[in-house]
């Protein structure tokens, strides 16, 4: 099994996000980065098992600067075999998935994983985009995975409950949790990831079709309101003219 990995960089669980002045770009200043969850406890993971299983090669890609390195150095400490770096500015979902796709259109990877989300952006774009682009069939919110041969039977989140889907290699998948279970690296592999190959390729030109104009933070969330349990008329007039749910 040939597997592409899709990792991202993303600011840590705990980071205080905001902006500059006029909310154009997101202030870095003072921000510890890590490797977005999904794409490592489920996608890079589940990779990694795939390969124990059945053999061949895990390599994971990322898309921006050098700054980026350390996080991959993670991946292949982890497990990957090899990394790519595109170096470009990962500036729109699209922009991203384009430069896999370019990468990956004549390496002939049975599976092309990643993560559901990135947990700064949430827009699920990526995966469904570098599918596109390949002419590939696309799978979101995978909780299970099993191949038999050539054939995979994948199970997927949806509203409601999941579905079971069967399809033939390859294809690109989105790994939500359930997929795989985190793995800590070992003093071993952050050994061997200093020897494994990190190549940084020059990103292809793109013109994206869409651009970031502005940022806006969440409304604050309001503080508890405590009411009178034998008051029901008072919480019912509150679910409805406040709240808004019935």
């Amino acid at each position: 099994m040939n597997l592409l990995v899709c990792i991202s960089k993303t600011p840590e669980t705990t980071a205080k996000i905001s902006f500059n002045a006029d909310s154009t770009e997101f202030n870095t200043e003072g921000i510890q980065y890590i490797m977005n969850p999904y794409d490592e406890w489920y996608a890079l993971v589940r990779a990694i098992e795939l390969q124990e299983a059945m053999g061949g090669k895990v390599v994971v890609i990322n898309v921006g600067p050098a700054e980026n390195d350390i996080v991959i150095r993670k991946a292949l400490a982890i497990g990957a075999d090899e990394a790519i770096r595109i170096d470009g500015e990962a500036k729109s979902a699209s922009y991203v998935a384009k430069q896999i796709a370019e990468y990956a259109k004549d390496k002939s990877f049975d599976m092309i994983l990643l993560g559901k989300e990135s947990i700064d952006y949430n827009g699920s774009l990526v995966g469904a985009m570098i599918a596109e682009y390949l002419d590939l069939p696309f799978l979101s919110y995978a909780s299970k995975m099993k191949l038999e041969g050539n054939e995979a039977t994948v199970t997927c989140d949806i509203e409601g409950g999941v579905e079971v889907l069967k399809l033939q290699i390859p294809f690109v998948v989105s790994a939500s949790k359930g997929m795989a279970e985190q793995r800590i690296p070992n003093m071993r592999g952050i050994m061997m990831s200093k020897k494994k190959p990190l190549e940084v390729i020059g990103p292809v030109d793109f013109s994206a079709k869409e651009q970031i104009t502005k940022y806006q933070l969440p409304a604050e969330k309001s503080g508890v309101r405590l009411i009178d349990p034998q008051d029901m008329d008072e919480l019912v007039r509150l679910l409805h003219e406040e709240a808004k749910v019935i």
